[in-house]
């Protein structure tokens, strides 16, 4: 698709959460799919070959620490990105997902971080997936 920046796997609980980063990532040219948990996630994620992906901590069925978790332990999305986008976690959650996620913002955010945060790792795994070198500036 042109213009496309890259797809982004938003998993989140919350319809209204999900909502706010579909349409700011949107708005920036990302297309966005989304799940309501991690057990959708890791049913989609293969289907949809996203990007980078962005788990809530505190979901039913498969929490983002997990979720995070059993991506990483997958071949396939071992090198994907994951920006763990929560609220009142606990310093034991963060902890315990610090090794499997590359990012983390709390909610409530600035869509200015959130953009920037998907902007510097989102391009890399495009890379990778395209097999492109990144051109240098100078």
């Amino acid at each position: 698709m042109p213009g496309v920046k890259g797809r982004v796997l938003v998993v989140d609980d919350s319809r209204v959460m999900r909502q706010l980063i579909r349409v700011n990532l949107e708005l920036e040219g990302y297309q966005v799919v989304t799940a309501n948990d991690g057990v959708e996630c890791l049913e989609l994620v293969h289907q949809v070959s996203p990007d980078l992906v962005t788990l809530d901590i505190v979901m039913p069925r498969l929490d983002g620490t997990h979720t995070a978790r059993r991506l990483r332990a997958d071949p396939l999305t071992a090198r994907l990105p994951l920006v763990m986008v929560s609220a009142g976690v606990e310093g034991g959650d963060v902890a315990s997902a610090a090794g499997a996620v590359d990012a983390f913002l709390s909610k409530p955010f600035e869509p200015s971080e959130l953009l920037r945060t998907v902007r510097e790792l989102i391009r890399p795994a495009v890379v990778r997936r395209v097999g492109a070198s990144v051109p240098t500036q100078g």
